[in-house]
C-alpha cells in the first residue's frame, strides 16, 4: 500500500513515519509512505500558499492552486487517482470499521490543512472523504494525517508479528480490550489475576472475554450495539447490568 501525505511541514510527517513499527515496515517494504511539500507547487515566488479570507476574519486561509497542483502531480506520478482524504474537525470522526476499509485500498493520500483552513473551491473540485479524529481543534491537519496513516499502517499484512496483534484490541471488534499484565506477578502489593498464572488457555481466553465485556459495558456500551456476541455474552452482560 502506498500512503501520500500532502502538508506544509514533509520532514515533521516523515520523522515520525520513521520512528518504531511504521518505520521498520517501511524499511521492509510492508507500506510505502511518502510525505510532500505543498509549498513546492506554489506559484507565489515567495512560496506563499496562504492568504487573507474573503470577508475579513482572523487567521489565513490556504490557497486552492498549490493544493489542486499538489495532489494533480501525486495522480500524475501514480498513474490513476489514490483515495483523496481531507482532515479537517468538520469530517466524519474515524473509527476502526473505517480503518479497516481504508487499509483494504491500494492508495490514499491524506490532505493537512493547516491556518484556518483551505479554500472551499478546491474541496469543492477535488471531492475528498473528510475525516475528523475527534471532536476538537488543532494547529494543523498534520496530527490527525499521522494518525489515519499509523493506523490504516498497522492493519497491513507484515507490519504486525501477527493478526492476533490487532484483532483483540479496543475498538477492532466493537469491543475493549480486556487489562494487560506482566512481569513481576506482584508490584507494589498489587498481584496478576491468579487465572493468568494457572496455565489454563480456556479459562484464561475466557476470563479475557468477560473483561473485555465487562469494561465495554462500564465505559463504552454504545459499542455493544455493534459487536458481535454469543449467547454466552448475552447471559454475562444480563448479570452485570443486575449489579
Amino acid at each position: 500500500m502506498r500512503i501520500d501525505i500532502l502538508t506544509l511541514f514533509p520532514d515533521m510527517c516523515d520523522t515520525v513515519m520513521s520512528e518504531s513499527i511504521i518505520g521498520r515496515a517501511r524499511k521492509n517494504g510492508k507500506v510505502e509512505i511518502h510525505c510532500t511539500d505543498i509549498r513546492d507547487y506554489t506559484a507565489d515566488k515567495h512560496r506563499r500558499v496562504d492568504d487573507k479570507p474573503y470577508g475579513g476574519g482572523m487567521g489565513m486561509v490556504m490557497a486552492p492552486q498549490p493544493i489542486y497542483d499538489c495532489f494533480q502531480s501525486l495522480c500524475d506520478e501514480i498513474g490513476s487517482r489514490p483515495h483523496l482524504i481531507y482532515l479537517t474537525p468538520q469530517g466524519k470522526t474515524l473509527t476502526q470499521e473505517r480503518v479497516k476499509a481504508l487499509a483494504k485500498l491500494d492508495n490514499i493520500a491524506l490532505l493537512c490543512g493547516h491556518y484556518e483552513g483551505v479554500d472551499e473551491r478546491v474541496i469543492e473540485a477535488l471531492e475528498p472523504e473528510e475525516i475528523s479524529v475527534g471532536d476538537y481543534v488543532l494547529t494543523g491537519g498534520e496530527l490527525p494525517a499521522l494518525i489515519v496513516a499509523d493506523a490504516v499502517s498497522r492493519m497491513l499484512p507484515g507490519v504486525l508479528s501477527d493478526d492476533e496483534c490487532f484483532e483483540e484490541e479496543s475498538h477492532f471488534n466493537s469491543l475493549l480490550e480486556y487489562p494487560q499484565y506482566t512481569h513481576p506477578s506482584v508490584w507494589q502489593g498489587r498481584q496478576v489475576p491468579e487465572i493468568l498464572l494457572s496455565g489454563n488457555h480456556a479459562k484464561v481466553d475466557k476470563w479475557r472475554r468477560e473483561q473485555s465485556l465487562k469494561r465495554t459495558f462500564e465505559r463504552r456500551p454504545d459499542l455493544l450495539r455493534e459487536a458481535e456476541l454469543s449467547d454466552e455474552d448475552r447471559i454475562f452482560l444480563s448479570e452485570l447490568k443486575k449489579v
